[in-house]
């Protein structure tokens, strides 16, 4: 079941055969989180990625003591501190669960072992490839569109994104104030 959803999920970047999943799924383990429980600390160096299978989680970074909301993350999307998994250090993001969340976890060794592997160098290549390329169109949509427009977007991305995610970090992704998103919500419900 957990390799179908890994498939179903992944498939649109990559289609690969039902095994390869169930190998991937092999080396994970279930885990949960609490609501607003802390997955990895500032300045802690990322040891897992995750898939997330319910719930959802974030990626923080604290300036001028206040968490800024870099990524919002629901289920069935890989999720943790790329940067820091990768070069193997800390780093100054904050990774928290934003409900009560049950996902898999893969290690760093064992991410490690599948890159050795055709098809896991194969995944992590195209995994970055995409990865990146919605980065750049996060930055762009921040440069071009509107906060009204970005959050429109958000809501056709997850649409039961209001009752699941403190408003608080739904405007800091956009990059606006918790009044400007009151603003910005009572305009769209007017319409």
């Amino acid at each position: 079941m957990i390799e179908e959803r890994l498939k179903t999920s992944f498939g649109k970047y990559f289609d690969a055969p039902i095994e390869v999943w169930r190998q991937f799924a092999s080396l994970c383990e279930l885990v949960t989180f609490r609501k607003n429980e802390i997955m990895k600390h500032v300045g802690q160096d990322e040891k897992y990625g995750y898939f997330i299978l319910s719930g959802s989680a974030g990626v923080f970074i604290w300036k001028e003591n206040n968490y800024m909301c870099l990524d919002l993350m629901y289920e069935e999307t890989f999720f943790g501190d790329y940067m820091s998994l990768i070069t193997r250090e800390p780093s100054p993001l904050e990774t928290m669960a934003l409900e009560n969340s049950e996902m898999l976890r893969i290690s760093r060794d064992n991410v490690a072992s599948l890159k050795q592997t055709s098809f896991g160098s194969l995944l992590f290549l195209i995994s970055a490839e995409w990865s990146f390329v919605e980065k750049q169109q996060q930055q762009i949509d921040l440069l071009l569109k509107t906060a009204e427009q970005r959050y429109l977007d958000l809501l056709e991305k997850q649409p039961n994104l209001i009752q699941r995610t403190p408003q608080k970090y739904i405007a800091s992704y956009l990059g606006i104030t918790t009044q400007s998103l009151s603003r910005i919500r009572k305009k769209i419900s007017k319409m």
